[in-house]
């Protein structure tokens, strides 16, 4: 999700301006799109320029306050109806980091894969700890609590299937291995 489609829906909700709408993303999202206000002000810009916000007033304090047109609530409705596209939602690194060992022997994947499963663990006593701190009304940062720890629990799957795909290679071909860390030591 970008700055851009939660002022839509946070404006969908009603007028506001645009530290309040950063106050407010940062909530509904349980801190999950920290942003810099100067962002929310240069997405409303161009909200504005491209007709989808207007400017509704400017209250007492001088404070500019943006109102959703029909156009916007169009593209809000528009975003919410597309399914998010999971291969561009973000970087896989721990992905391409493993994939980069595998294919190019420069560490021991296997120590890789160790200090991010240590990561990974880590993460998940965290969020385990929070949980116990959370507001149970709270159901933003429950919901984003649940998400996180989901992922961290999908993480720790792939890399045992790493581990178990990486122990078939080493049991059908040793050299394989060998020469890996062959490889490795010599890039050190």
């Amino acid at each position: 999700m970008g700055v851009r489609e939660g002022l839509l829906a946070l404006l969908a909700a009603g007028p506001s301006h645009g530290y309040q709408l950063k106050l407010d993303l940062e909530a509904a999202t349980a801190d999950g799109n920290v942003v810099n206000v100067g962002q929310v002000y240069t997405t409303l810009q161009r909200l504005e320029r491209d007709e989808l916000v207007t400017v509704k007033e400017t209250d007492d304090e001088g404070r500019v306050i943006y109102e959703l047109t029909e156009s916007g609530r169009l593209a809000l409705g528009d975003w919410m109806r597309r399914p998010t596209d999971l291969a561009a939602a973000g970087r896989d690194e721990i992905s391409m980091k493993v994939l980069l060992v595998l294919a190019t022997g420069s560490a021991d994947p296997r120590e890789v894969i160790a200090t991010q499963r240590g990561a990974a663990m880590g993460l998940l006593q965290d969020y385990t700890r929070l949980r116990a701190e959370i507001d149970p009304e709270d159901i933003a940062w429950q919901l984003r609590l649940e998400r996180l720890v989901l992922s961290v629990e999908a993480e720790l799957r792939w890399l045992d299937r790493v581990e178990d795909r990486l122990g078939d290679v080493e049991r059908k071909a040793p050299s394989l291995r060998r020469g890996a860390e062959a490889k490795a030591r010599t890039s050190r």
